[in-house]
Parts: C-alpha cells; structure tokens; sequence
C-alpha cells in the first residue's frame, strides 16, 4: 500500500482492467459461447475512464447481500454507482461509508428510479420486495440486476419473467455459478460425456447456526430475520436450495415435473415459521432426480452438488470430477505387466466372496479456476456492467430465474400440502 489514497485507488483500478482483460481473453478463446451465450458481454474489453463508457447503477437493498454486491461494483471499471437505497437507515448509512459518500442517498426505491441518468439497477432486497421492484424498474425502462430467488409468489415469478421477456433491457438475475469457472468446466464435462448421461443429481447446504440476526430493537425482528418467516421468505429452499436447482435446471437443460418433500423446525423453536430441516425430492424426464436436503442443526457434510452418472461424478462445490473407472495405481499397474510377461508369482488368495461397496476413496481432478477462482459473482457484476454497455441482453437468463425459482416454491409447496406438486407451466 502507498501512503496516497489516489494511487492506492489507482492501482487497484489497473489490477482489475488487467483481470478483466484475461477473461476477455479466455472467454473469447474458447469454446465457452456455443453453449453458454450469457457469458458473451465479458469478451468485451475492460472500460476505460472516457464518460461514454461509464455505467451509471443504482443498488436498492444494502444489507449483507447487497453490501458485498456493492464492493464489486466499486472495483469494477467503467461502474460508477450513482445512488443507494434503503429503507433502514443503519445499512444505507454503512453502504453510503463503503461508497466514500458518493452516490446519492434513498430510503424509496420509487424516488431511485425517478432519477435522471440511471443505466440499471441492482436489486438486493428481501424475497417478498423482489416483485414489486423489479416491475417498477422494468416500467421505468431500466436494466435489471436481481438476487435469486425470483420471487415469493408463483404469480409473481410469471410476472417478472413477462416483464422482463417484453423489455428491451438486460435482465439477470443472481445464480453466480452461471459465471464460476469451475461449474463452467464442469458443465463442458457433462455436454462431452464424460459422466456419461446424468442419472441422478444430489445437492445438500447444512450449517449448524440459528440464521437469526442480532436486532438492536424487538420491533425490528421481522424486518432484520425476515428470512425466518413465511410472509417476507421462502426459507431454506428460496434462500439456498434455489442456487443447485438452478444448476441441476441447467445441466439437465429442464425443468422438475413434480417434486415430493417433507420439512420440520425441528431444532429452532424459537417462534419462526420456516422450516429448519428440509428435504425435497424433484423428478425430471426420463426417470432422473434431485434429491435435495438442507438442515441448520449440523454442519458435517456442508455445501456440495453432486452430479452423477454411470461413467463418472462432479463435485461442483470443492470442484472435483471422480471417474468410475480411475487410472491403477502404479504398484497395479506394475503388477499387471507382471502378469502378462509372466512374470508373476503365484499367491494363495482368500476373500469373501462379497463385500460393502464402501465409498470410493478416489482423490479426483481438480476442475479449472482461469477466470478467476471465485464463485462467479464478480464476474456476474461486471457482465451486467457490459451487457448494459453493449446493449446486449443474456440469452437464457429470464428461463434459469424462472425455472430455479419456481423450483424452490414447489419445493415449499410440497412440503407444507403433503402431496405431489407439479410444474405449473411457462410464463408465457
């Protein structure tokens, strides 16, 4: 670090064109577009500082999520975010400290989007909020940055998706692993058979926390924990499930038929009325599931997506592919050589005749991280950054949020009726 703020900012400035100048690179080298066409505004070359560059956004929602949004924006070039807004005032204060004081300040998304020079929004809000916003940023013709999960209601996701399908602006929404680099190679892995085709798909999240937020005032609770109750969240199947129903959508390139789930607070009885212990199970064509389980009461297997089938299994979270049948070790090999020269000696064997399929004990190939080794959300900012720029709006996006988010609702639905949820249909 210098002893100057302005080179410090400088330098950083630098740093960032030159990684974005990579990706550019690689994006644009490979075979990454045939397939996956919302990658294509980060072939774009990083911005310079020319006014005719600068993408003019407004973050509405400052709280955890939208913080760490708002620090990506902030290092990346040719960003420039104009305002911020929060009806409480604490995270619009803290965001408007982390933006050097700069934007302008709103407690009223409506009065946000009423004002002059704004490209795009980035909407970062609790679920029940994501509706009503991003209608109102879409009738004030602005581009469209929202958080997964699309929305609260059914009714409200089919909304959304017309809106955004009958506007001519960017719409994206917040599934980052549509830009990780390692559920990228991951998904090249699939589409070239390496796996072989996919037969089941299994996916869990389990912490070991209560997901409350402290609350400097009782009468904030809901408003602060608003991810503890029905009538502002999903629970755990909008706020975690949708990010690896949103995979499984994408490598099966389909949408569940049906699911079947059972759920219980089973552990937090502390009066919210989501559910703490999940567990769904999603049927796709041709006979292939999700199986999909998340708890807050122990957190021993983790984050992990498993994508299985016959020849092989992906790890999408510690990014790892296993095959079935992996390469002998060499002292195998060399026996095997052995073998055929005739070489071998002759040992008596004993065994059983069967034994447990104990768990493979394969080490696995590590997937690629070129385009940055991070879960995908910088790179998701600065493509919205550049599809704005360009013009240019993300083929597929409105049908990954429209599908992962009326996934995780029929998930929610079928655990609280007790019976067999369908598809409800397209938007359309």
């Amino acid at each position: 670090m210098s002893s100057n703020p302005l080179d410090d900012i400088r330098h950083e400035a630098q740093e960032r064109r030159r990684f974005l100048a990579r990706v550019a690179g690689v994006v644009a080298s490979s075979s990454l577009l045939s397939g996956l066409p919302w990658m294509a505004p980060l072939r774009a070359q990083p911005a310079g500082d020319a006014a005719s560059d600068r993408v003019r956004i407004g973050v509405i929602g400052t709280g955890s999520r939208g913080s760490l949004l708002l620090q990506y924006l902030l290092r990346t070039p040719g960003v420039e975010v104009a305002a911020l807004c929060d009806d409480y005032s604490p995270h619009l204060a803290e965001a408007m400290a982390a933006a050097g004081g700069k934007p302008k300040a709103f407690s009223d998304y409506r009065k946000l989007l009423a004002m002059p020079g704004i490209d795009g929004v980035v909407i970062a809000t609790p679920l029940h909020q994501h509706a009503p916003i991003c209608l109102a940023a879409f009738a004030a013709d602005k581009h469209v940055f929202c958080e997964k999960s699309l929305a609260l209601t059914v009714d409200e996701c089919k909304a959304i998706a017309r809106a955004a399908s009958a506007s001519p602006r960017v719409f994206q929404v917040g599934h980052q692993r549509l830009f990780s680099a390692t559920f990228l190679h991951a998904h090249e892995l699939v589409r070239a058979g390496h796996i072989g085709p996919i037969t089941q798909i299994r996916a869990s999240w389990h912490r070991n926390n209560d997901w409350r937020r402290p609350v400097p005032d009782p009468r904030l609770e809901r408003k602060l924990n608003w991810r503890l109750y029905r009538a502002t969240s999903g629970g755990l199947l909008t706020e975690l499930a949708s990010h690896h129903l949103q995979v499984a959508n994408w490598y099966l390139d389909a949408a569940p038929l049906s699911c079947v789930g059972y759920g219980s607070v089973n552990h937090w009885k502390d009066g919210r009325d989501v559910y703490d212990n999940v567990n769904v199970l999603f049927r796709y064509r041709d006979g292939v599931t999700l199986v999909y389980d998340a708890l807050t009461s122990n957190r021993h297997h983790g984050l992990e997506i498993q994508i299985m089938g016959p020849r092989g299994t992906i790890e999408g979270e510690s990014g790892k592919f296993y095959t079935e049948e992996p390469p002998p070790a060499p002292a195998v090999a060399a026996l095997v050589r052995q073998i055929e020269e005739g070489r071998a000696a002759t040992v008596a064997i004993g065994a059983p005749s069967w034994k447990p399929e104990a768990k493979s004990g394969e080490v696995g190939q590590s997937l690629r991280h070129e385009l940055g080794g991070g879960d995908g959300t910088e790179l998701s900012m600065a493509a919205f950054a550049n599809a704005i720029r360009l013009g240019q709006r993300m083929p597929h996006m409105i049908e990954h949020a429209y599908r992962s988010g009326i996934a995780a609702l029929m998930g929610q639905a079928a655990m609280d009726e007790g019976r067999e949820i369908a598809w409800p249909g397209s938007y359309q």
